[in-house]
């Protein structure tokens, strides 16, 4: 109910997401005088939709602690309360991401031996499988060596999950590749996540930079929330720009909107690669539960690819996977750091 598109786009991303996956099933949260009709206008959603009546909508405005106090009648907070509860594998929400991290992390808690909870998306990359993950892009704007080390190792789990790797490689994001550069916290982190390569059941590929981001060198790209936050706004800001440009260049002469004709299909296909719609969905990693963050303007093929990604880390048993991975890494991690302290 918070998104910036309003319900109707939602139910519309529910529609295609059954095309895709007839299995599907959803509980919406919302007033029911306003969902019900737009779920009865969508044949294919017959039987698929359970209406559950939550009167408040968190607005993009509201400040997470008002969320906190005020917020148990929400449609963000019920939607939650249902994977809690266990009626729901996960949650999908296009409102106030701090508000729904604020609620997440209060209803599903952390899971044992992580510090800070993690953002992580997929970017588009060169690699073959065509997108990388980086994490944190907002959840935390902080994180220390130790947090750093817990986003490889949940990085590591969601590309193993989400996107079939074995062994994903792990880069950590700095101002250059070179082990003397950067921060005090980040030569700590590349330290311990050399040290948990077995541990963690990846690769690490060391210090990258901005450009290895959409590149080849790492699947699981690492760093702070502040600084992911603006690289990925940058990122969709730059592909808009693109898209502006060559719409233009089109446009320019004749034989330019003929060769546009003649382009078509090749663009059509490039559109489809960058389109930011179609990798929509920050997924909360160090929860105990999924939940994943749609863009707050998401149109119906932005929710529908929010909500692909919800159930295929749901199928997957990407929780548990996750729970196990870092149950099993936490004591080694304070066996090193103790260790260091007293070297």
């Amino acid at each position: 109910m918070g998104g910036d598109t309003g319900p109707a786009a939602v139910v519309a991303g529910l529609a295609l997401a059954t095309k895709e996956n007839p299995d599907i099933g959803f509980i919406l949260h919302g007033p029911k005088e306003t969902l019900e009709p737009l779920v009865a206008k969508r044949r294919i959603l017959r039987g698929r939709v359970v209406v559950h009546d939550a009167r408040d909508v968190v607005s993009m405005e509201d400040k997470p602690s008002h969320v906190m106090r005020n917020g148990k009648g929400t449609s963000m907070w019920s939607s939650i309360e249902s994977v809690r509860d266990g009626a729901a594998l996960a949650a999908v929400s296009c409102g106030n991401t701090g508000a729904l991290m604020a609620i997440s992390m209060i209803r599903l808690r952390k899971l044992p031996g992580v510090n800070r909870p993690a953002i992580a998306i997929l970017f588009p990359s060169s690699n073959p499988q065509v997108f990388n993950v980086m994490l944190d892009v907002g959840a935390d704007v902080r994180a220390d060596a130790r947090d750093l080390l817990q986003y490889a190792l949940m990085g590591a789990s969601y590309a193993r999950n989400g996107l079939g790797l074995p062994r994903p490689r792990i880069g950590l994001l700095n101002v250059g590749t070179e082990e003397h550069k950067g921060r005090a916290e980040l030569k700590e982190a590349h330290g311990l996540i050399g040290a948990h390569t077995e541990q963690g059941s990846f690769d690490f590929v060391g210090f990258v930079e901005g450009s290895d981001i959409p590149g080849n060198r790492a699947d699981v790209i690492v760093t702070d929330g502040f600084t992911g936050n603006v690289a990925i706004k940058t990122g969709e800001g730059t592909a808009s720009l693109i898209g502006d440009l060559l719409r233009q260049a089109f446009r320019h002469s004749p034989m330019s909107r003929l060769a546009s004709v003649l382009a078509i299909s090749s663009m059509y296909r490039l559109k489809k690669r960058i389109d930011p719609r179609r990798v929509n969905g920050g997924v909360f990693l160090g929860l105990n539960g999924i939940v994943v963050k749609s863009h707050g303007g998401a149109d119906a093929t932005g929710v529908s690819a929010a909500v692909r990604l919800a159930y295929q880390l749901a199928q997957s048993g990407f929780s548990a996977k996750l729970a196990a991975r870092v149950a099993n890494t936490s004591e080694l991690t304070d066996d090193t750091t103790e260790q260091e302290g007293q070297d």
